[in-house]
């Protein structure tokens, strides 16, 4: 029997997620901002393009956490 979809939760989870990725990205910038000089242009590009993802990422995040606000107003 499958279990019920417990979506009580899902928030709380998803800020999180949010802050997460906002930590990972922020240290990343800081390292950037320590080490460019330092740092070859692929492994530079490495980290901005991964930066680019996981600020694609917080929006869909905060997609998702607008969806079970409005979920839960139902």
């Amino acid at each position: 029997m499958a279990k019920p979809d417990n979506r009580a939760d899902n928030v709380e989870h998803l800020q999180q997620s949010i802050q997460h990725t906002m930590q990972n990205l922020h240290e990343a910038e800081d390292y950037l901002n320590e080490f460019s000089s330092e740092i070859s242009s692929q492994e530079r590009e490495q980290i901005e393009a991964k930066n680019e993802r996981r600020k694609e990422s917080i929006k869909g995040f905060r997609e998702e956490v607008k969806d079970e606000a409005a979920h839960s107003q139902e």
